[in-house]
């Protein structure tokens, strides 16, 4: 019996871990858009030597992937698919320094990201997830 409810709880503490992605994603998405703008995210992107088209489809991975991750549809999936675009990111800011909050952004937030979404892809869906996949999925 203590087996079960230790499953049940992982599968509950994978919930969490998978909702607080998702909003993290969102909110990453919704800064580029309210924030600093999709027009001053791709003038950012091509300062740093990336193009400037690019912005909308990260917008929207971002946006779109958040949502899935939130709610739990594929879950594993989209977190792996989610980790090279915020690894980009954090490459970005590797000569900012560590923390986030240092002129021109650390790479402390999107690395903590990139772990997290792999951590989610490792971990599982978690409970109440509404679509699941075993496409990908590591072997166990």
């Amino acid at each position: 019996m203590t087996q079960i409810q230790t499953t049940n709880t992982a599968d509950y503490g994978v919930s969490l871990l998978r909702i607080s992605l998702g909003v993290m994603w969102i909110a990453h998405a919704l800064l580029k858009l309210f924030v600093f703008t999709l027009a001053g995210t791709a003038q950012f992107f091509e300062s740093v030597g990336i193009p400037g088209f690019l912005a909308y489809p990260v917008f929207a991975a971002e946006l779109l992937g958040g949502a899935a991750i939130l709610f739990g549809v594929y879950a594993r999936q989209v977190s792996l698919a989610l980790a090279p675009v915020m690894a980009v990111a954090a490459s970005v800011h590797f000569a900012n320094g560590w923390l986030f909050t240092n002129k021109g952004g650390g790479w402390e937030y999107p690395v903590f990201l990139v772990v997290a979404s792999l951590a989610l892809w490792l971990a599982g869906d978690g409970a109440l997830a509404l679509r699941r996949s075993q496409r990908f999925v590591p072997a166990v």
